[in-house]
């Protein structure tokens, strides 16, 4: 062993902070070396060894075998497992060593980039399992909602949405060469069609990771340079929130309290996909599910088991849609209905009218704001005394990505970023009244400042004036203007109140709201 050397050991301190290798020293270890070792190469020092970071310094035998597989002395400083792991993870990228190891084994010459590798051998196979394996459970752990699989012409981009934002993962390079064995295993998986890349497919993964049961649903859609995948991570067994840990402050809640006591009408929700529609559904049929309710759902997926309420799943490809589950309900003697989403005249009709007959129905609507909620629902055919007679209250909802706590410091925002926000600031609620934070970026936070979400939201409870409205088709500004005069919150407003509160940024706010400022100007007029 004369060329090793070793530095650190017992009486050497650990490397602190994220490990930084330089790109020289990257290229003279494989990954699957650095994982199978459980080292990560730093630097090429002055003499021309390798410096490697690992647990245990003194581990002559694998100092041994690296400085044969590398050509050259290595040196070895310590360092924690956990930073080791993570670096290897960043630099090196998810599942590097088993994309190593199938360039390794079949000598993969990629001649074109847009053609298949035709890997078809058993170890291959399996390689490719464990790949995608990996990549599940790394989304996970990164508390990812979405996994996005997209080949282009010269490159296979894999992403995770993380706190509402998409953020590359980091992969090898070399995954391109494996995109249709990635893809055609992710399908068979699904239980899909492998052999049709020219239309659309949907289906849906049981996986179970760290003891937890997980639903993953997955989309499919070709495009120019092969088929794009998107993968929707839904844990079935979720701890339900409450209505205030979603984000709803004293005065919501006390709306909200009031409105879950109604024997009869429609609570909608409304907002884009990805805004926690479901889950704020979801905390208010836990507010009520008492022993003298019958509550049933129709969802499309059930993303979360609730015991004590008895969920259906919408089944297209045999005919159980919403409208013929809304039916079906009825004739099951419920106090309260969940319909996943209002999509369609049928479906939006029968939600009224059991309604109308003294069920207590909530729902969800894609529109931009609360006020836009009625327009909607006039443009499918709804009648307008329907609608005006069976709607109780309407709540738009966005998600802001949290200041994360580990690394928040206080900070005094700039007059550009307040005035752009367009709240005017009342009395006693100016900056310097205020507890402004945002994140310096950590590994906690993966460098973002953010971590986690909450809600902000926008309630406007109906009332003579806005039934009034309805009635006469007025446009959604109109109903906006009577909503402000009754009291509502805007989306913006409340977000500002939460950035002032420092539990998030004004430009979180200004990233999810639209301003609103002509309507909060003709209200006060």
């Amino acid at each position: 062993m004369g060329n090793i050397e070793v530095q650190g050991g017992v009486a050497g301190e650990s490397l602190r902070g994220p490990l930084s290798p330089t790109k020289d020293a990257l290229e003279s270890l494989t990954a699957r070396l650095a994982v199978r070792y459980g080292v990560i190469p730093l630097r090429r020092d002055p003499g021309g060894a390798l410096v490697v970071a690992m647990e245990d310094p003194n581990a002559y035998d694998i100092l041994d075998d690296l400085r044969m597989a590398v050509g050259c002395p290595v040196r070895a400083e310590q360092a924690d497992p956990a930073l080791i792991a993570e670096a290897i993870r960043e630099f090196y990228g998810v599942g590097a060593e088993t994309l190593d190891a199938l360039v390794v084994n079949r000598d993969v010459q990629v001649v074109d980039d847009t053609s298949d590798t035709g890997i078809d051998d058993m170890s291959a196979d399996a390689s490719i399992i464990k790949f995608v394996n990996q990549l599940i459970v790394d989304a996970y752990a990164s508390r990812a909602t979405d996994i996005h699989l997209e080949p282009f012409e010269r490159r296979f981009r894999v992403r995770y949405r993380i706190d509402g934002l998409l953020t590359d993962a980091y992969i090898p390079e070399s995954i391109r060469h494996f995109r249709e064995s990635i893809t055609s295993r992710i399908k068979i998986m699904a239980n899909l069609d492998i052999a049709e890349r020219r239309l659309p497919q949907d289906g849906r993964i049981r996986v179970r990771i760290e003891g937890k049961d997980f639903d993953l649903r997955v989309s499919v859609v070709p495009i120019g340079h092969g088929e794009s995948i998107n993968i929707r991570i839904l844990q079935r067994s979720s701890v339900l929130m409450g209505l205030g840990a979603i984000g709803f402050d004293e005065q919501a809640l006390t709306h909200f309290h009031a409105l879950l006591k109604k024997p009869h009408g429609i609570i909608l929700l409304t907002g884009p996909t990805g805004s926690g529609k479901t889950t704020t559904l979801y905390a208010c049929l836990s507010r009520i599910n008492t022993a003298d309710r019958k509550i049933l759902t129709i969802e499309d997926p059930v993303e979360y088991q609730m015991d004590g309420i008895c969920q259906m799943q919408v089944r297209a490809d045999i005919g159980f849609t919403f409208a013929s589950g809304l039916r079906s309900m009825l004739r099951h003697d419920p106090d309260v209905m969940l319909v996943g989403e209002i999509r369609d005249f049928e479906t939006a009709e029968l939600a009224i009218r059991c309604a109308l007959t003294g069920h207590l129905v909530f729902s969800t609507l894609h529109t931009n704001d609360a006020p836009g909620a009625a327009p909607r629902l006039l443009d499918i055919g709804i009648e307008p005394y329907l609608l005006a007679s069976s709607v109780e209250a309407v709540i738009g909802q966005r998600l802001v990505r949290k200041v994360c706590a580990e690394c928040a410091e206080p900070y005094e925002p700039e007059a550009e970023a307040i005035n752009e926000i367009g709240i005017d600031t009342p009395a006693g609620a100016g900056p310097a009244e205020s507890s402004f934070r945002r994140g310096a970026g950590c590994d906690a936070c993966r460098g973002t400042g953010y971590h986690g979400r909450t809600a902000i939201y926008e309630m406007m409870v109906m009332n003579d004036e806005i039934r009034r409205l309805v009635m006469e088709h007025a446009p959604g500004t109109a109903i906006k203007r009577a909503a402000l005069a009754n009291g509502m919150r805007t989306l913006r407003t409340n977000g500002w109140e939460r950035a002032r509160q420092g539990i998030t940024t004004i430009d979180e706010v200004l990233r999810v709201t639209q301003d609103d400022r002509d309507a909060s100007m003709a209200a006060d007029a």
